[in-house]
């Protein structure tokens, strides 16, 4: 039987909240940036040699970019 989940409540910590679906990429890299009490990611695609990278900015950014890529055969298998 699932359970049931509870609602995010506004005092909810922001770093426990997943709100980016971003497909799962063998060529992309996150980079953890540090910064105050928050959880924030630098979005690099290494597509297709591994050896230069491109960067893509932060999560928000890549998003639309890594979710709209049609290369063959870049995505895990669970995401196709």
């Amino acid at each position: 039987m699932a359970l049931p989940q509870t609602a995010a409540t506004p005092n909810a910590d922001p770093s426990r909240l997943a709100p980016h679906r971003i497909r799962r990429c063998t060529y992309r890299r996150l980079i953890s940036v540090e910064l105050k009490r928050e959880r924030i990611y630098d979005v690099e695609c290494l597509f297709p040699d591994r050896k230069v990278s491109v960067p893509l900015g932060d999560l928000d950014s890549a998003l639309g970019i890594c979710n709209t890529c049609t290369a063959p055969h870049i995505f895990r298998p669970d995401e196709d």
